[in-house]
């Protein structure tokens, strides 16, 4: 877990059906680190939270019907800040995302790239760290 990373007061909530899977393609794909898994009786989890090595960090949504903050599975969208697009599309790409949009210079001054999970959601990652 990172401890010296800034902390950040928002906290996207990004859908997963099978979270244990969604949370290995996360740590492998994009480097996120797991900073708090709470496991359910049922073996399942209830509650994880994953740390970007740059701040801020998710948290791991459901698409269990009856919970009122469930999402459906693959709607889930983030941008993410990376100061190392390329390398990441790279390692993204070998761990099974599939490509919307390679890594392109845009008119603002960032390199950003697009690729969606195995379960739907969608993620860009740029070195645009807001103005």
């Amino acid at each position: 877990m990172t401890t010296n990373a800034p902390h950040t007061g928002i906290w996207p909530l990004i859908p997963y059906a099978d979270k244990k899977a969604g949370i290995r393609f996360l740590v492998e794909a994009f480097g996120f680190e797991e900073s708090l898994i709470v496991p359910g009786d049922d073996g399942g989890i209830v509650h994880a939270e994953l740390r970007w090595p740059n701040g801020g960090g998710i948290m791991i949504g459901t698409c269990d019907t009856g919970n009122p903050f469930a999402k459906p599975k693959g709607s889930g969208a983030a941008y993410v800040v990376t100061g190392e697009p390329d390398a990441l599309f790279e390692r993204a790409v070998a761990a099974g995302a599939e490509v919307l949009r390679k890594p392109q210079d845009q008119d603002y001054g960032s390199r950003e790239f697009a690729v969606r999970d195995p379960e739907g959601n969608t993620w860009s990652f740029g070195t645009y760290a807001g103005s």
